[in-house]
């Protein structure tokens, strides 16, 4: 067993049997820093969904889920500090792309719609507000950067180079995973606005969704009671955190050294929040 990983939140361990363990951990980072402080239960909050979804939508893609039991890892991590927050999982080769799915007008494309101009290879012919439904969702995948940010491309440049077949089946994969998930979320008060996927493929070949998914870490989720078109929603993530960083002039500064405990605080609470709406718990 070695670690292989050590994330901005993830901690990933090879078992060098074709599985892996990852751990989740409290840790936050926001424009690109990992920030000095921890969020108390953020990693418990953000693997619970994970498992959540990736139960929800097994029918439509196999996941690469083994277990979340700690009793079926090895010894290592059968102790209370990985109950929550360590899964086992089945190792694949990565797609290396991250399949972003968005659903309103909003973020990067929104400000490419007020500039009349296409967003990766989509034209829009019909009038958007800030925040409003799309009326199909989009899908547009990302390139996974070592260093830096991402770079978006389109969907045709992702089918190109993966060819036709996995493109398509990635595609569609995608869009009935978040469709479905999406109804579900919304009768239970949250909006998944957008949101990233990642996949891989087994050792047959057989397309299978990793990492984690339909977390507030890999998705816009916003309240829709409080929801309106026309303006930019509050978020249920790092929202109170990266304010802050705002308000203070020190987004993507690597030298912060705290942050108030009162942020810290509502940040845990809204995490809290999202998992109690969407699994009950």
């Amino acid at each position: 067993m070695k670690k292989i990983i050590s994330g901005k939140v993830r901690e990933v361990y090879d078992l060098e049997d074709g599985r892996m363990v990852i751990v989740t951990t409290d840790r936050i980072s926001a424009f690109d820093v990992i920030l000095p402080v921890t969020i108390p239960g953020k990693g418990q909050v953000l693997n619970a969904l994970s498992k959540f979804w990736f139960d929800y939508t097994k029918d439509l893609v196999k996941s690469h889920l083994i277990s979340c039991d700690c009793k079926d890892m090895p010894a290592d991590f059968q102790k209370s500090e990985f109950e929550g927050r360590a899964m086992l999982v089945k190792k694949l080769k990565m797609v290396p792309y991250e399949v972003i799915v968005r659903g309103y007008m909003f973020g990067s494309m929104y400000e490419a719609y007020k500039k009349g101009e296409p967003f990766l290879g989509t034209k829009f012919t019909k009038s958007y507000q800030q925040a409003e439904k799309l009326d199909e969702p989009l899908v547009t995948p990302s390139t996974k950067a070592a260093e830096g940010h991402d770079i978006n491309v389109t969907l045709d440049a992702m089918k190109k180079d993966l060819g036709a077949d996995l493109g398509s089946k990635i595609e569609k994969a995608a869009l009935s995973i978040y469709k479905r998930c999406y109804d579900y979320a919304y009768s239970k008060g949250i909006i998944i606005a957008d949101t990233k996927f990642e996949f891989g493929l087994d050792e047959n070949g057989e397309l299978v969704l990793g990492d984690e998914v339909l977390t507030p870490d890999s998705s816009r989720f916003w309240n829709r009671d409080t929801y309106k078109v026309g303006s930019s929603p509050a978020s249920y993530d790092k929202q109170f955190v990266r304010d802050w960083l705002k308000d203070n002039k020190l987004d993507g500064k690597a030298d912060i050294k705290a942050i108030p405990q009162d942020i810290v605080d509502k940040t845990a609470a809204l995490y809290r929040e999202c998992q109690t709406r969407l699994t009950g718990n």
